[in-house]
């Protein structure tokens, strides 16, 4: 027998899964037929993809390898098919955003994106940059929108805008009484922090790191409005984006004051698979982003 794109698509699920029941949930089929499909594919090439242990599922060396050949392929007959049957018009565009894109820029862009290309569906997932990064190495993604550094070697990356972080922390703090607060001031202070994986954690562990202090945080969350609140709450201190905390420093709920020695500003990008095939309405958006972006730094 002869592999075909599908048994591809099935062994995508399966590495990215690492479960045939919920990779079969994902592809719509039985679990009989995609078990099937990654033994067909085992003994057509003469080689094991995963190794079974205890009914679990663990990948081989030569699974990586086969992994990044079949995303090439399937993202080259993905491209093959948008541009022959005008699925760049009719299709889907899967985008994503870290939590301050997501909030605050990817709305506007993905509503103006549309009245361009009514026809397109934009499917968009916010989530921490780790989290987007694999997606777009893993093509469950088309293009991302990522607060901070992009870590990958296989992304292509192109600067939007530059943002900023701000230290927060209750009324009453004892840092309200500082005329003037240096980065080595926090840490005698509980912090609150985004979880690791996360753009904004990134950039706090480089920061800290950079001016060679210890950096130990009280508390972990995916949440900021968390800890917004716990901030509020005058469990500890944070930084964070400014853009995520001007309402509650509008209605006082948390203070801030600049940091002498760290400005916390840090640039945004638009990435994607150095590899994937950019359709014209892929490269629309980009160009989009990118106007709104001069926009922003004009107003």
């Amino acid at each position: 027998m002869s592999m075909t794109i599908r048994h591809m698509r099935i062994f995508i699920a399966v590495f990215q899964e690492m479960n045939i029941t919920k990779a079969a949930e994902v592809l719509h089929m039985t679990q009989p037929a995609v078990s099937r499909a990654i033994q067909e594919l085992e003994s057509y090439y003469g080689i094991h993809l995963f190794e079974r242990i205890h009914h679990r599922l663990f990948r081989t060396e030569s699974s990586y390898a086969f992994y990044a050949r079949a995303l090439h392929l399937i993202d080259s007959f993905d491209s093959l098919e948008k541009t022959m049957k005008n699925w760049d018009e009719l299709g889907v565009l899967r985008i994503g955003g870290t939590i301050t894109m997501g909030n605050f820029v990817l709305p506007g862009l993905v509503s103006e994106f549309q009245k361009i290309h009514p026809n397109l569906q934009v499917r968009v997932t916010i989530s921490n940059s780790q989290s987007l990064q694999q997606a777009l190495l893993d093509n469950r993604l088309d293009l991302a929108l990522i607060e901070g550094g992009i870590s990958s070697e296989e992304l292509t990356s192109e600067l939007l805008t530059e943002d900023h972080l701000v230290l927060i922390f209750p009324s009453g703090h004892p840092l309200c009484l500082r005329d003037s607060i240096v980065l080595a001031d926090l840490i005698q202070y509980p912090f609150l922090v985004r979880e690791k994986g996360s753009a904004g954690r990134t950039f706090l562990d480089h920061v800290f790191a950079a001016h060679g202090i210890d950096f130990v945080p009280l508390w972990e969350s995916a949440s900021t409005q968390a800890l917004i609140q716990a901030v509020s709450a005058g469990i500890g201190i944070s930084i964070l984006p400014e853009r995520l905390v001007q309402r509650d420093l509008a209605e006082e709920m948390i203070c801030t004051h600049p940091i002498e020695d760290e400005t916390f500003r840090r640039n945004n990008y638009i990435a994607w698979h150095h590899q994937k095939f950019l359709t014209d309405t892929a490269k629309d958006f980009i160009a989009l982003c990118h106007q709104h972006s001069t926009k922003a730094g004009e107003s």
